[in-house]
């Protein structure tokens, strides 16, 4: 069978073909990036440093993100990179509907809000949290396993 020259050329391109036929769909049909549109919402995605006890939580949407930080072991402090107008957060159990609390500013331009939570947070709790800017809101939602128990 690999003696035949045409059997070890086709196996040599096929793949190659393949992957080129992958990539040439994305480019056409995919989702293409886009700004963002005053007065729609948008989800954050946790990025990886949120699945371990890193001890930081980034949650990011294209060229906006938030880190999420426990300081003191009860308070949460979200920081961002753009100004914010409001925050509202919830922690606890992944099904049990809660409700949300607003975060305080601790800086005048909007970049760092604080809040002080009830009690230690448990590895199996979820964090939900919606960042409110000028024009836009931004939701996200992840895992305790950041912070260092």
């Amino acid at each position: 069978m690999f003696t035949n020259k045409h059997v070890v050329v086709a196996l040599i391109v096929a793949p190659i073909l393949a992957v080129l036929a992958w990539l040439a769909i994305g480019s056409f049909l995919g989702e293409q990036p886009h700004m963002a549109e005053a007065g729609m919402s948008y989800p954050l995605v946790a990025r990886s440093n949120c699945r371990y006890d890193s001890g930081r939580c980034d949650l990011q949407n294209e060229d906006f993100s938030l880190s999420l930080q426990l300081e003191n072991n009860i308070t949460l402090v979200v920081s961002s990179k753009h100004p914010l107008r409001g925050v509202m957060v919830s922690v606890g159990d992944a099904s049990i509907q809660l409700v949300p609390s607003p975060m305080r500013a601790v800086s005048s331009n909007g970049m760092r809000w604080r809040l002080q939570l009830p009690q230690l947070p448990r590895a199996s709790d979820v964090i939900r949290l919606v960042a409110a800017t000028e024009q836009n809101s931004y939701y996200g939602e992840t895992s305790t396993q950041f912070i260092a128990l």
